[in-house]
C-alpha cells in the first residue's frame, strides 16, 4: 500500500494525516492543533513540527506534501490574506524544506482540495470544468478540467459589493462572526455562486472545507444551473491532496 503524509495549514488549524494513495483515504487518525496567533513563518513551522512528531512521522521516510493558504508559485507564497503578511513573496517551500529537514511538495490548499476531489472524490471522472471551493476562515478555490489543475484561482478575493474580498461577505467565518442563520447565509452563498457560474460555466460545482458537512443544511438552499455537491473527503481534502502530490 503506497501512503505518503499531507499537511494541511488553514487560518484557524493545522491539519495532518497519513493518507493511502491507492484509495485517497486517510490512513491514519487526523491530527490537529489551533493555527498560531498571527501566523508567522517560524510559528507554523514549529505547529507543523509538532502535527508531525504527534503522528510520529516527524522521522519517516514517506513523501510529505504541504498545502497552505496563498498563492503559490515556484515555492513561493505570494499572498497572505489569513496569516501574517511575512509569508508575501516568501520562499515558504525552502523554508519547510529546511526547516523539516526533508524534500517536499508545497501546493494552495484549495488546489491541493480540489486534486483529492478528483482523484478520489465528488468530482471523479468528471469532464470538462469542475470548480472546486473551499468554504472556512476565507474562500479558496481550485479549477480541474477534465480532471487536470489549473493552479492558483483565488476566487474568494473577488470584490463584491464594498467588499473588496467577496470572502469577508460569504466565508463561513462571516456566518459565525455575524450569527447567520443558514438561510441568511445561503443568501450570499446564492450571489457569489451564481456571480462565478456566470463567470465560468462550470460543469460542477464542489463545496469543501469543515462547513461541508452540514452540506444539507444550504446547498439544497442554493437554485444554480451548476450541479452542486458536499466534497467526499469533507475536511480531509487538502491533506489528502497535499498527500497525493507528494506521491506523484
Amino acid at each position: 500500500m503506497a501512503q505518503a503524509i499531507g499537511v494541511d495549514i488553514g487560518g484557524t488549524g493545522i491539519k495532518a494525516g497519513i493518507v493511502n494513495l491507492d484509495h485517497g483515504t486517510m490512513a491514519s487518525d487526523r491530527v490537529r492543533v489551533p493555527t498560531p496567533e498571527g501566523a508567522s513563518p517560524q510559528d507554523v513551522l514549529v505547529a507543523v513540527q509538532t502535527v508531525l512528531k504527534t503522528l510520529d512521522v516527524h522521522d519517516s521516510t514517506l513523501p510529505l506534501g504541504v498545502a497552505f493558504p496563498a498563492i503559490v508559485k515556484r515555492g513561493k507564497t505570494l499572498s497572505a490574506a489569513n496569516v501574517s503578511k511575512e509569508w508575501v513573496d516568501f520562499d515558504a517551500e525552502r523554508f519547510f524544506r529546511d526547516g523539516l529537514g526533508r524534500n517536499i511538495v508545497f501546493v494552495n490548499d484549495a488546489d491541493a482540495a480540489g486534486v483529492a476531489e478528483a482523484r478520489h472524490g465528488a468530482a471523479r471522472d468528471v469532464r470538462g470544468l469542475t470548480l472546486m471551493t473551499t468554504l472556512g476562515t476565507g474562500i479558496g478555490s481550485a479549477f480541474l478540467y477534465d480532471g487536470v489543475l489549473i493552479p492558483n484561482t483565488e476566487l474568494g478575493h473577488l470584490n463584491f459589493g464594498t467588499f473588496d474580498s467577496v470572502e469577508k461577505w460569504a466565508a463561513t467565518s462571516a456566518r459565525e462572526r455575524e450569527g447567520l442563520s443558514w438561510a441568511a447565509w445561503a443568501e450570499r452563498l446564492q450571489a457569489f455562486y451564481s456571480h462565478i457560474e456566470f463567470l465560468f460555466s462550470p460543469d460542477l460545482f464542489v463545496v469543501g472545507g469543515g462547513v461541508s458537512k452540514n452540506a444539507g443544511d444550504f446547498l439544497p438552499l442554493l437554485e444554480l444551473k451548476t450541479p452542486i455537491v458536499p466534497a467526499i473527503h469533507r475536511n480531509n481534502s487538502g491533506i489528502i491532496g497535499a498527500a497525493s502530490l507528494a506521491g506523484d
